[in-house]
């Protein structure tokens, strides 16, 4: 979540931080810093709060140099406040910026103390600022400094150091947690993303894991971990400064279709790290509060329900904690017995969602262990009202059919789901396979996506249709529920959703030659059950397209429907992935048909009323 932006050049860069900060914002963040070289010595400038309340500061105190550093932190060690805030100093000559999680500060800072160093924070960052500057006091230039202290950290990270000593030089390193260098004429910047310098360059080299760069005016030179000299190329990014521009998309929606590897990517990164979910990602104390969870309780509207609908079957499944699911409008207006310990779990795109804000207010009152958000908006409402929050990173999604925002949220269900898991006893095999499991899930979804043109194709058979029946088992219902609802949103095709199981209870007497029916398939233990239920489907006519996993045993019916195969990647990542295809096939039928498919009739992104 938090954000780094580094410059050296022969302007004052203090503006050049300032504008890359606010291009940050969306990743979440609670305080702000910069600090430069000015005159010889560090100038630092830090607020609690967001970028507006530091430029506040700098307007009444301003400062100016060619070189400095700038920060957004989220509050993992330490609670939000001026003293936490980066950057970090020390012996006034070091200044540092760290994203991630250093897993042993509190060894490392033990040993600084035994070196005279005093500690003025609560962060796990401030260790980084104090061996680097232990290193030049021992002989070492900056860049040798900070390989030396890289060597010493366990977790992840992304840092850019500065010291007075050798102006015009900015060293950064980066392990688990993306860094990238701006290149411009004369003039050279770090980011955690290409967004916070877009506005400075379109040339960028993307560092590697565990790679070390210096820059200075005269260029920069990157290193690997053993500080030998390496080569990264530069790339042009296509990115406008813009970053809601729908580029080389027709649609916003199906831009946001294909940002969903980096999208996921992102909010995974500097979460998991050597095989295990950091600890803190959720808060401060957040595992003191998670581990006395006995009973989840989610709370959500439309796309953010069918995930905590999801995430009801792996914390029930995989940890064996109790979970509940209810739609926020109607978990407001009835009597709710809160069982000991249940945490109270609000799940929103934007944060603002009338019925979710109002029912995280009404949860306040009730008697929860405590409440945590998943959330993609940092400065929402609902992430400052909530006690712990997981920001999803998927960033602006502007199609009002959520799409990026659904799969982030199921990663970030995931991530949470693990974490209990480990405080629940989970075997330490199985956690270390599921975490693996989720590392690839941004790479399987891509895979996924090349699969558009067959999709494509399909839809032209959804075309005249007027209804759809979606069929899942167990926790690939959601995923179903979640088809049918972007087809109906943006098609205006009249589209339901139902275990598979439930076929004869009802559904089944509105199959005929012109009811298709969806079918989502990976191979799982249900499995056998869901084909039993589909050869219903079959013996009365009904056109069937079914979604399957690579190696589960279908046979195809071209006369009547059609075989898509997935690859699921495994039964915990399988929901996200096979929720990528429906999300195409609603995409596609709604361009056929002539329908407005980033702003749908009746509908709006955020449902800020009742």
């Amino acid at each position: 979540m938090c954000g780094i932006v580094a410059a050296t050049a022969r302007r004052d860069v203090v503006p050049i931080l300032i504008a890359g900060l606010k291009a940050l914002e969306y990743r979440g963040y609670d305080s702000a810093g910069i600090s430069v070289l000015e005159d010889g010595q560090l100038a630092r400038v830090r607020a609690a709060g967001k970028v507006r309340e530091l430029e506040a500061l700098y307007a009444a105190h301003p400062v100016a140099g060619v070189t400095g550093i700038a920060h957004t932190r989220w509050a993992t060690h330490g609670v939000p406040n001026t003293v936490n805030a980066h950057p970090h100093v020390s012996s006034e000559r070091v200044a540092v910026v760290h994203n991630g999680i250093i897993e042993n500060h509190a060894e490392l800072r033990e040993e600084l103390r035994a070196h005279g160093y005093r500690f003025e924070s609560d962060t796990d960052s401030e260790v980084i600022a104090h061996l680097v500057d232990h290193g030049l006091a021992r002989g070492a230039d900056l860049l040798q400094a900070v390989l030396a202290a890289t060597k010493r950290l366990h977790g992840a990270y992304a840092i850019a150091v500065m010291s007075r000593d050798q102006p015009g030089h900015v060293v950064g390193a980066r392990r688990g947690s993306p860094l990238v260098i701006g290149i411009g004429e004369g003039e050279y910047f770090l980011g955690s993303d290409v967004q916070a310098l877009i506005r400075q360059t379109n040339t960028f080299v993307y560092l590697e894991e565990g790679d070390i760069v210096e820059i200075t005016l005269d260029g920069a030179a990157v290193y690997d971990a053993d500080g030998e000299p390496v080569e990264r190329p530069q790339r042009r990014s296509e990115l406008s400064a813009d970053a809601v521009e729908r580029g080389e998309y027709r649609h916003y929606m199906l831009k946001e279709i294909f940002e969903q590897p980096r999208a996921i990517a992102d909010t995974l990164e500097g979460r998991i790290a050597e095989g295990r979910i950091l600890p803190n990602i959720f808060g401060v104390d957040a595992d003191a509060l998670l581990a006395r969870v006995k009973h989840v309780q989610i709370v959500a509207c439309g796309t953010s329900y069918h995930a905590g609908l999801v995430a009801r079957y792996w914390l029930e499944g995989l940890v064996g904690l109790p979970c509940s699911v209810e739609v926020a409008s109607e978990y407001r207006y009835r009597h709710v017995v809160v069982p000991e310990g249940t945490l109270f779990l609000a799940v929103s795109q934007s944060g603002e969602t009338a019925d979710t804000l109002a029912a995280l207010r009404e949860g306040h009152q009730r008697g929860y262990l405590g409440s945590l958000a998943i959330c993609n908006v940092p400065e929402s409402s609902l992430v400052r009202e909530s006690d712990l929050v997981l920001m999803t990173r998927a960033g602006p999604e502007i199609g009002v059919a959520s799409t990026k925002a659904f799969t982030t949220q199921l990663t970030a269900l995931a991530l949470l789901t693990l974490e209990l898991g480990r405080l629940n006893g989970m075997p330490a095999d199985k956690y270390a396979e599921l975490v693996a499991e989720l590392a690839t899930l941004p790479r399987v979804i891509a895979e996924v996506l090349t699969l558009e043109p067959a999709i494509a194709a399909l839809a032209e058979r959804f075309v005249p249709r007027h209804h759809a029946l979606f069929l899942g088992r167990g926790v690939n219902f959601p995923v179903a529920l979640e088809g049918a609802l972007k087809l109906k949103e943006i098609s205006y095709i009249h589209a339901e959703a139902y275990p598979a199981g439930e076929l004869k209870h009802g559904p089944l007497a509105l199959v005929d030659q012109d009811m298709p029916v969806i079918a989502v398939a990976p191979n799982n233990q249900l499995l056998e059950k869901l084909k039993s239920n589909l050869e219903e489907v079959r013996a009365r006519g009904g056109e069937l397209f079914v979604f399957a996993d690579t190696d589960a045993p279908f046979a195809q019916d071209g006369e009547r429907g059609a075989l898509i195969r997935i690859a699921s990647g495994g039964n915990l990542i399988a929901p996200a992935v096979f929720t990528v295809p429906l999300q195409l096939l609603a995409y596609h039928v709604a361009v056929l048909r002539g329908t407005d498919v980033d702003q749908p009739r009746n509908l709006a992104k955020s449902v800020t009323v009742e």
